[in-house]
């Protein structure tokens, strides 16, 4: 291929010949390269990925790399990738990512508690590492139209603040606040999160069932997967069932998106939230 040709394609945003072979450590950062076409060819437990974040759809050719934070260096290697993508979480084995093929660190959640605009920053740096800036462009114009639309659909609604979940077990769950993307998304949507407390890197705090009394006048909303035996086991909790919003019948479930995600997840959340909340179910 010829130098100029070289040039065009990387300023047009199209794959290179056999594309860039990218490998990514973390999931957030694994749907953002797929929302850019990317091409993926490994990732940390695919099949789970498939399970917590459905989409970006994994395609079935990305190879498991095994753990997350441990990742099985032997196959990532055989796997020839270009470009890792990493997250803070790596740094302890980055000498020996370095080793394989060059690194992208792009942390999202960081004490600065700023996902929206690192996930942003993040689908830049890989967009323009891979040639598909224009690519990386069109994933954060199309996710702030989105936002903004909803913002406007929701406007003059009276919301009741939205508290988010995910139980552990049916006696703890995970609440997320500042610090999420989740709670970027709704401050972006004009709704306020429920949950006020403290938060940990993740965005995210584990809490039992009893510290749900504190936000009584919530709407909740439980992202699934859920423990399978759950509703057995609140069926028969006393506790739950005194709290306000289950007794009002302002308990709903919402399909998977990840919880400590990127853009994408953020798309997908918006999603599956807005038609429950416009259809006036959701604001009892």
């Amino acid at each position: 291929m010829r130098r100029r040709d070289f040039i065009a394609l990387l300023a047009a945003g199209i794959a290179l010949p056999g594309g860039t072979r990218v490998a990514a450590l973390d999931y957030g950062l694994a749907q953002t390269a797929l929302a850019l076409g990317a091409d993926l060819v490994g990732v940390p437990d695919p099949a789970d990925y498939r399970s917590w974040v459905v989409t970006p759809p994994m395609p079935p050719t990305v190879q498991d790399l095994g753990q997350r934070t441990q990742p099985n260096l032997d196959v990532l290697k055989a796997l020839r990738p270009d470009v890792i993508l990493a997250i803070q979480d790596h740094a302890p084995i980055r000498p020996l990512l370095e080793a394989i093929a060059p690194v992208l660190d792009l942390p999202i959640y960081t004490p600065a508690k700023q996902p929206w605009d690192r996930s942003v920053a993040a689908a830049n740096a890989i967009g323009a590492h891979i040639g598909r800036l224009p690519n990386a462009e069109r994933l954060v114009a199309r996710v702030t139209t989105q936002f903004e639309e909803g913002r406007a659909a929701l406007a003059g609604q009276l919301q009741r603040p939205i508290l988010l979940a995910s139980f552990i077990d049916p006696r703890h769950l995970s609440l997320f606040g500042v610090g999420s993307i989740l709670h970027d998304a709704l401050e972006r949507l004009g709704l306020r999160n429920a949950w006020q407390g403290s938060t940990g890197r993740w965005g995210s705090v584990t809490v039992p069932i009893e510290a749900l009394a504190s936000v009584a006048d919530a709407t909740l909303f439980l992202v699934e997967p859920l423990p399978p035996d759950l509703d057995q086991v609140l069926g028969r909790s006393i506790l739950w069932q005194a709290l306000p919003f289950v007794r009002a019948g302002r308990v709903f479930r919402l399909d998977p998106v990840l919880m400590f995600g990127t853009l994408p997840a953020a798309s997908r959340f918006c999603d599956l939230l807005l038609p429950r909340l416009l259809d006036g179910a959701a604001r009892a």
